[in-house]
């Protein structure tokens, strides 16, 4: 698979440290994004459905919607990624995580089609990425009032999934 350099300090807003580190410095972005999804997979398909419904305090997403919290935001960086790397210099709006959560309906749906749309979603944004001309990876544009560069975005998605799964890991599986 092909090399996409981590992001250099000023390609994207600093609350994104908190993904981009949890990620090597190898390169390695979409091999990442494959082996992640598949340890998710395992992960998610070892729980019982009481698990997956489960809140590990009060007002917090069920692991269901966390999953499916994790699609929409690929979804959302994956969208803003192309428009950058297309040089759409069209500020892009923020989007509510919580509203998202509370509208998704995960709770109603089974783990198998959460896991079948977060495979589509995981094969699409890898062929995309994969698909983009190398200098198309520095191009930036805004979105939210924040400055990023396709391949920030890109370490986002594989950085935020991480994220949630450390979370799943620590909070409600302990």
């Amino acid at each position: 698979m092909r090399v996409i350099k981590k992001p250099k300090d000023g390609e994207f807003p600093p609350y994104a440290n908190m993904y981009i580190r949890l990620l090597p410095d190898d390169g390695q972005l979409l091999k990442h994004l494959k082996d992640n999804f598949a340890v998710t997979k395992k992960l998610m398909t070892s729980l019982s459905e009481d698990q997956l419904l489960s809140r590990y305090a009060e007002n917090k997403w069920t692991i269901k919607e966390v999953l499916v919290h994790i699609i929409d935001d690929e979804r959302i960086y994956a969208y803003r990624a192309l428009r950058f790397a297309r040089n759409d210099q069209t500020e892009l709006p923020g989007f509510e995580q919580d509203d998202f959560a509370r509208y998704s309906g995960a709770n109603e749906r089974s783990l198998a089609s959460i896991l079948e749309e977060y495979e589509a979603v995981r094969h699409s944004t890898i062929t995309l990425f994969n698909g983009l001309p190398d200098e198309a990876f520095l191009r930036e544009g805004m979105a939210n009032g924040n400055k990023a560069t396709v391949r920030a975005l890109a370490y986002h998605i594989a950085g935020h999934e991480l994220h949630h799964l450390n979370i799943i890991k620590e909070k409600y599986l302990k």
